[in-house]
């Protein structure tokens, strides 16, 4: 048997299998996680410039929270600013490479001074109402006492209650005289010592109230792991899933079926031509 007689044979083959549907499977993985929902509230009044956390209080606070958002990529957060005024900085999203642009863009001075901690709470309570994740939680910073703002710091911890969310509080900083930079039109920038008021109780009590937990952070080491503590209290199952995809070789198969019968037909009608 000549090797164009069998080409026939071959597509009768290969049509039968693709009629059969062959299948090729490619397993593939996915994770999933029920996740938690996390709103960072950070203070950003003029007291937040202290240098008793070197370089200062408030870039030591983005450094933490920046770190912080990066350990938890399977999480939504958002981001809350505060001084005399609160603003929603950043609505919650799985989008951290935003979120960490939008931290970045949080300065002193974007809000009128003040320390509206009621208003800041009040602010991230109302970013997490519409969650429906088995777990939400606020982290709270500052460095002060409320002083400014239409609500109390403790309405807000019972609004947080009753929506079920877990407020952590942070208090940052020594308290008493710390260094704070003062822009001075004759030498230019200087520091002066200032005395800073803090509420150490109010804190605890807004985490007593909402089941979290109060934590002071007098450098920049105590901060980072506050964070990292604050990380391993608050993680969600995750699951892994496991899924196919198939892919149906049965009209590539049909193809070279045809292909083969070309290639005879074109052979068989060359070899007659030929003939004598």
């Amino acid at each position: 048997m000549r090797a164009i007689e069998i080409l026939p044979w071959a597509a009768l083959v290969l049509a039968v299998l693709a009629f059969a549907r062959p299948q090729q499977g490619l397993k593939q993985s996915e994770t999933e996680t029920r996740g938690v929902d996390i709103m960072l509230v950070i203070d950003i009044s003029p007291s937040m410039a202290a240098e008793d956390l070197a370089p200062s209080r408030i870039v030591v606070a983005k450094q933490t929270a920046r770190e912080f958002i990066r350990q938890r990529p399977h999480d939504r957060l958002g981001l809350v600013g505060f001084a005399a005024t609160a603003f929603n900085q950043c609505p919650l999203t799985l989008d951290h490479e935003a979120l960490i642009e939008l931290l970045d863009q949080l300065e002193i001075g974007l809000a009128e001074d003040g320390t509206a901690i009621g208003m800041g709470l009040a602010t991230a309570v109302s970013g997490l109402r519409e969650s429906r994740t088995p777990s939400k939680v606020v982290v709270l910073l500052t460095d002060g006492q409320n002083n400014r703002g239409a609500i109390d710091p403790l309405t807000g911890a019972d609004l947080a209650r009753a929506l079920g969310i877990k407020v952590y509080t942070v208090l940052v900083g020594r308290g008493g005289l710390v260094p704070v930079p003062i822009p001075d039109p004759v030498m230019g920038r200087r520091t002066a010592m200032v005395q800073m008021d803090v509420d150490e109780d109010t804190l605890r009590e807004i985490a007593k109230r909402t089941g979290g937990r109060f934590f002071r952070a007098t450098d920049s080491a105590a901060l980072a792991e506050i964070y990292a503590a604050i990380d391993r209290l608050e993680r969600a199952p995750i699951r892994s899933i496991e899924y196919r995809e198939y892919e149906d070789l049965g009209p590539a198969l049909m193809l070279v079926a045809a292909a083969l019968m070309a290639l005879f037909s074109l052979s068989a009608s060359t070899w007659a031509f030929r003939l004598p």
